[in-house]
């Protein structure tokens, strides 16, 4: 608490200061509450890792203002949290959530896990127009911060198109010019999606010199998934994947994380150190190499990425297609379809989750049985109808490689979660559940992390790595982006056949000092704000 005046050694000087001690509480009683929100006798994760600590929090607007024992102040409202867990809000560092959606904007499956900010504008996806998006959720109103970052894959499909070849010297050129134009309007960094088309058709070399043009800005990132992540079909292997990742950060200057970190495929089952080991020499040789993850073991993705080989996918859907009605050409693919399913655990481990409801929560296998066909034409039927349909892939990650994963000092959290569009009944479930499911996992349930570690992967973290310095603690002149945690109910309850299921235990969450749950209940509130990056450009300022 904060005392007023200082202890003197004369009578009259203690006299008068206890005087003026006295009249400035008489003058704050006569102003009022002392405070807008305090949460009294909570126990407190400050999101470092450290020990808990049971103090009351006290916000005045969007700030934390006091922490401590703050008996004999008031608030607006006062609540008891005496028994529960005040933690910072939490921060999703690789993110789908669909806030440009009518049916995504308020984020409800996100806010009750207790996230906060998300990361958007991931797998090369954003748009270099960065100025457009963030505008556009301050005019419309956000459930959550969010910040964002430039895509490499919609720079170069609108530079390139969908041609699998290098950029001439003016196209590189041009390229570069959207990534700065994105830096300069607040991308936190540059994201690539190099196992998915066009990135993949990319040279490393390519994304060093985009790199680079991004590195400008002091502070700024490198947000890869990676180009094989193990399961890639004809592609370059999960240990060389790591490598060129940790290269282009290397060699721009960019500091860099890893998406959804961990190797995919059996045959990568119980190989995480590998990964972490490379990781750990580069942090050593001074490269800031960091990594988030979520903790299913199905991922969620496109059909065309996990079924056809990449030589097949240049020049969209009408290509494709073309592709599989040349005979010859049809031949080969009907090997290499299988081929490529074979190393995610064959077709019955393929869910389409797209929303033509026809389609979705079947297999690949179930579909190709049903309809009588091969699965290369059930994948080629698919493709004729829907597109570029939305798949998950069953039982792809290891559970032990995860749990080793999450022990690592430099890992955070992720959902790595799109928000269920409507029509979608069965998909993917870490949208609304990866964080308590991680947490009960692997701290409350288990015994992988402790639950100061946990939250600090959920929280400060992130904010060092973001560069968020008025976020991800509870500390003094902070966001109040606070959340209250009953952590005997914290679990999650979505699953693939129930995805919008919501988790539990978030009792209160506020977003810069607004209430967006209270007593359990969700407010529908949108306090979120469009987050610019902190970063200055090399030379300015």
């Amino acid at each position: 608490m904060t005392r007023c005046g200082r202890r003197s050694s004369t009578g009259s000087a203690a006299r008068l200061a206890g005087a003026l001690c006295l009249m400035v509480v008489m003058l704050a009683s006569c102003r009022g509450p002392n405070y807008d929100v305090l949460l009294v006798g909570g126990t407190v994760y400050d999101g470092s890792g450290g020990e808990p600590f049971v103090a009351d929090v006290a916000i005045t607007g969007d700030r934390i203002v006091a922490i401590g024992d703050l008996g004999g102040t008031s608030a607006v409202e006062t609540i008891d949290v005496t028994g529960l867990a005040v933690a910072p809000g939490f921060i999703d560092a690789h993110s789908h959530a669909e806030l440009d959606e009518p049916w995504g904007m308020d984020a409800q499956g996100f806010l009750t896990q207790g996230i906060t900010t998300v990361a958007l504008g991931l797998d090369g996806a954003g748009s270099w127009q960065v100025a457009n998006v963030l505008d556009s959720w301050e005019s419309r109103g956000i459930g959550v911060n969010a910040l964002y970052f430039v895509g490499h894959n919609a720079i170069r499909r609108e530079v390139l198109d969908m041609d699998a070849r290098a950029p001439t010297a003016d196209e590189l050129d041009r390229m570069k010019e959207m990534v700065r134009q994105g830096m300069e309007e607040g991308a936190f960094g540059l994201s690539t999606g190099l196992f998915y088309t066009p990135g993949y058709y990319s040279t490393t070399e390519e994304v060093i010199e985009l790199a680079r043009a991004a590195a400008e800005w002091d502070g700024a990132i490198y947000d890869t998934h990676d180009r094989d992540l193990g399961a890639t079909y004809q592609g370059i292997g999960y240990d060389a994947s790591v490598a060129e990742g940790i290269r282009i950060g290397e060699e721009s200057g960019l500091r860099v994380i890893f998406s959804h970190f961990n190797p995919q495929g059996a045959t990568n089952y119980g190989r995480a150190d590998v990964g972490a080991r490379m990781i750990d020499e580069a942090r050593a040789r001074g490269v800031e190499v960091w990594a988030a993850q979520h903790p299913y073991t199905a991922t969620q993705s496109s059909l065309l990425a996990y079924a056809l080989p990449r030589w097949a996918s240049p020049g969209g859907t009408d290509a494709i297609l073309s592709r599989f009605q040349d005979p010859d050409t049809a031949e080969i693919l009907r090997v290499q379809v299988m081929e490529s399913l074979a190393m995610r655990g064959g077709p019955g481990k393929i869910m389409i989750v797209d929303e033509d409801p026809r389609l979705n929560g079947r297999t690949v296998e179930a579909l190709a049985e049903e309809w009588g066909l091969t699965v290369p034409e059930t994948v080629h039927r698919i493709v004729a109808e829907n597109g570029n349909a939305s798949v998950m892939n069953l039982e792809l990650y290891d559970d032990d490689n995860t749990r080793f994963l999450a022990r690592m000092p430099w890992m955070m959290t992720c959902t790595d979660g799109r928000t269920p569009a409507p029509g979608q009944e069965v998909s993917h479930p870490r949208a609304s559940g990866a964080f308590p499911r991680k947490m009960r996992l692997m701290a409350l349930d288990g015994d992988d992390v402790t639950v100061p570690f946990a939250i600090r992967s959920f929280s400060g973290l992130a904010a060092d790595f973001f560069g968020l310095d008025d976020r991800g603690y509870i500390d003094l002149g902070r966001k109040a982006d606070v959340v209250v945690l009953d952590l005997d109910r914290y679990r999650d309850h979505a699953t693939m056949e129930e995805p919008r299921l919501l988790s539990e235990g978030v009792v209160h969450l506020l977003v810069n000092g607004t209430f967006a749950i209270r007593d359990d209940a969700f407010l529908g509130v949108l306090a979120g704000e469009a987050l610019r990056a902190p970063w200055r450009r090399g030379g300015d300022g």
